[in-house]
């Protein structure tokens, strides 16, 4: 059990503090590239982690996932072009804000905003992330199947465009988690005879070449627009304008709280939510969209909350709710670190670098986000070529140092084609992501159930809490296919009217 002691000595401890304020930065600046979302920024990041402490490496990925939902403001409230995909709803009023010469408040707006969500969200997440982990302690091989199937099928069902192409794309993931070594009787397969694949394929491969490699292959064709002022600077709100920006920004933290824990969420959806529930119940709802500064700080405070209540359900049962958090995941599995209850008893030194580092990044955001703000700047503003030369470099020197391997070069330029392909063709990569984090314990889980019951399929309709899990992604599937329909529906009546 953790004590206060042992909070304390994490606090004074040089290396988590280097370890949080260097995520932070990291985050932020990642997060303030246009079309550098937070979970490219995690990937980039996730190879150089393989030789850190495992406490360190996580509470690292934590603290540039909160750097980088804060810096995609930045870019969204300076030149109309929203950092990450949660930044989209600041735009609206935040580059209004820019136009009317109030760039550097609605900077500040944004950075405490932030900071509110974030310290609301850590809040819940050591309140809640335990005491739910401990439901997981009821689990079977059956629940944890039925488990791994809902976070598939809810992920394959809300990431967009068609539910055949995400169960598709998430089938392709589980079939790449079974090269190597069988789980359960120890024979290698489809490893083509090629020993480096004896181990598998590991997903920080698969993360780094789908998130990372291919979003640069995307951006290869295009160049700068837009350029950043280079003479702006953060002006903190007063403490009348907090007192103004206190309902807006209690939304933002509710509606956050409520979607980090819906598995499918995020926090794009928060910032939208939380913007349209800011108008409504806003005293001047006519100023939004024109340059309110409540527009800025709901969706900012939202989508901030989210970056920590999302590794509520991550942490208590192993789902990942958003790109960000099967980041995140991955790196919880590369150091052979479990969710569930068991990584609280046995690797509680992870939680606690994770709750105190995540802490340590929030406090230090306000100074780091005031600082750091030049260099942003510089970034942006410097040739894509240039930019995109420099990450790609650091995407293939730290895929190197995994193993020293140039076939994990390899695997890692073929999955980001791979990956391009995909995104050409309209296919989710979300789904196959998480089907190669998840394979193991899907596979495992299937297996052991039917050792369990001596090859009876049955075990799965008698385990209560599989057969749950089982029917909520069998309604998510069917909502999804629903929808489709309906819109199919509608998109022909369309034509036939026109």
């Amino acid at each position: 059990m953790t004590t206060f002691w042992d909070i304390l000595h994490l606090l004074t401890a040089t290396p988590l503090v280097f370890v949080a304020i260097g995520g932070l930065t990291w985050g932020i600046l990642g997060g303030a590239l246009p079309g550098i979302s937070a979970s490219i920024t995690m990937a980039l990041v996730l190879p150089f982690t393989y030789t850190m402490d495992p406490a360190q490496a996580i509470a690292l990925l934590a603290c540039v996932y909160i750097g980088a939902e804060y810096g995609g403001s930045i870019p969204a409230i300076l030149i109309r072009t929203p950092g990450t995909n949660s930044s989209a709803a600041t735009v609206i009023d935040g580059y209004e804000l820019n136009r009317q010469g109030r760039a550097g408040e609605a900077l500040g707006i944004s950075l405490m905003s932030g900071v509110i969500g974030s310290l609301f969200g850590l809040a819940m997440l050591i309140l809640l992330t335990e005491p739910l982990s401990w439901l997981a302690l009821a689990f079977t091989p059956a629940s944890y199947f039925g488990l791994g199937i809902l976070g598939l099928s809810v992920i394959a069902s809300m990431s967009g465009g068609s539910l055949i192409k995400g169960l598709a794309a998430a089938i392709v993931g589980l079939m790449i988690a079974t090269v190597g070594t069988d789980p359960i009787s120890g024979v290698t397969r489809f490893t083509l005879d090629i020993p480096d694949l004896l181990s598998g394929i590991d997903p920080v491969l698969v993360m780094v070449g789908l998130f990372a490699l291919t979003e640069l292959m995307s951006q290869s064709g295009s160049s700068n627009t837009k350029l950043l002022n280079e003479t702006i600077k953060i002006k903190l709100p007063s403490f009348a304008m907090m007192n103004r920006l206190r309902r807006s920004q209690a939304i933002g933290c509710v509606l956050g709280l409520f979607e980090g824990l819906t598995p499918g969420g995020g926090g794009s959806i928060a910032a939208f939510m939380s913007y349209n529930e800011a108008k409504r119940w806003s005293k001047t709802p006519e100023l939004f969209g024109k340059g309110s500064e409540e527009g800025v700080a709901a969706p900012e405070t939202a989508n901030n909350t989210v970056a920590s209540t999302a590794l509520i359900p991550l942490l208590s049962f192993g789902i990942p709710s958003s790109n960000s958090t099967a980041v995140l995941l991955g790196g919880l599995l590369m150091h052979g670190l479990i969710p569930g209850p068991r990584l609280f008893e046995q690797s509680a030194q992870v939680i606690d670098s994770i709750y105190v580092g995540s802490f340590i990044a929030i406090i230090a955001q306000i100074g780091v986000g005031i600082i750091i703000l030049p260099a942003c700047i510089w970034l942006v503003n410097r040739p894509r070529p240039y930019r995109t030369g420099f990450i790609f470099a650091l995407i293939l020197s730290g895929i190197f140092t995994l193993n020293n391997s140039l076939f994990d070069l390899g695997i890692a330029l073929g999955l980001g084609l791979v990956g391009y392909l995909m995104r050409l063709t309209r296919f989710p990569v979300l789904p196959m992501i998480l089907g190669v984090v998840l394979g193991h314990m899907v596979e495992s889980s299937y297996r052991r159930s039917l050792v369990l019951s001596g090859g009876d399929h049955v075990i799965f309709l008698q385990d209560p809490i599989g057969v749950c899990l089982l029917g909520i992604a069998l309604i998510f599937v069917g909502f999804s296919l629903r929808r489709e329909f309906r819109d199919a529906r509608k998109t022909k009546l369309k034509e036939a009217s026109s």
